[in-house]
């Protein structure tokens, strides 16, 4: 699920996304540069904000520890490193440790919450 989400990303942008966050009540994010968490609509909306500025997006696990808490819930931590190119063509080199935790719904796996924050070099 975790690298099928960048491949979505990659293929068709950040509102990629949408698919693999947990639209529940109980979703909350932490992004990169934010000291508190937001909700769903929040995270969406700063999603389609931000997509419209990249034109592209290529993210990959650079590590990835997976850890199975029953047959529904996992918790992860991993570094995500990879590249955004904006609408300008200005591309930047993103490295982000991330941490958070996973959900099984219906229709698959889902992140349920978690936090992520710049990594610098």
């Amino acid at each position: 699920m975790l690298n099928d989400y960048h491949a979505a990303i990659k293929k068709d942008g950040l509102i990629a996304e949408f698919n693999y966050l947990d639209d529940s009540l109980d979703f909350f994010w932490v992004p990169p540069g934010y000291q508190s968490a937001l909700s769903y609509d929040s995270v969406r909306t700063i999603l389609e904000a931000n997509a419209k500025a990249f034109k592209s997006t290529d993210l990959s696990w650079y590590t990835l520890e997976v850890f199975p808490q029953s047959n529904s819930l996992a918790t992860y931590t991993g570094i995500v490193k990879g590249t955004m190119t904006d609408t300008a063509n200005q591309t930047t080199n993103v490295s982000i440790i991330e941490s958070g935790t996973l959900i099984k719904r219906e229709n698959g796996w889902k992140l349920l919450c978690g936090q992520a924050g710049e990594m610098k070099n």
